[in-house]
């Protein structure tokens, strides 16, 4: 570090907060990041989504046409 700070003119403690500044940048960027992130990386918080969507949509489906009926029989009579 003494070397860095000579070579470029500045006081050491600068070196120092450039190397944690730096350090700690690097850190967060990782632990930010998500491995196995690419093309062929499957997003499964997503898939349980989209999965819960599709019954949901389902379940709907079906209350629709028991809310029809029960409807409709309370017309007819």
């Amino acid at each position: 570090m003494a070397e860095a700070a000579a070579a470029q003119q500045v006081d050491r403690s600068t070196i120092v907060r450039i190397r944690t500044v730096a350090k700690e940048g690097a850190l967060a960027a990782l632990s930010a990041s998500k491995p196995g992130k690419g093309a062929r990386a499957r997003d499964y918080e997503l898939e349980a989504a989209q999965a819960e969507v599709a019954r949901l949509s389902e379940a709907l489906k079906e209350m629709a046409v028991r809310l029809t009926l029960v409807e409709g029989k309370g017309r007819w009579g």
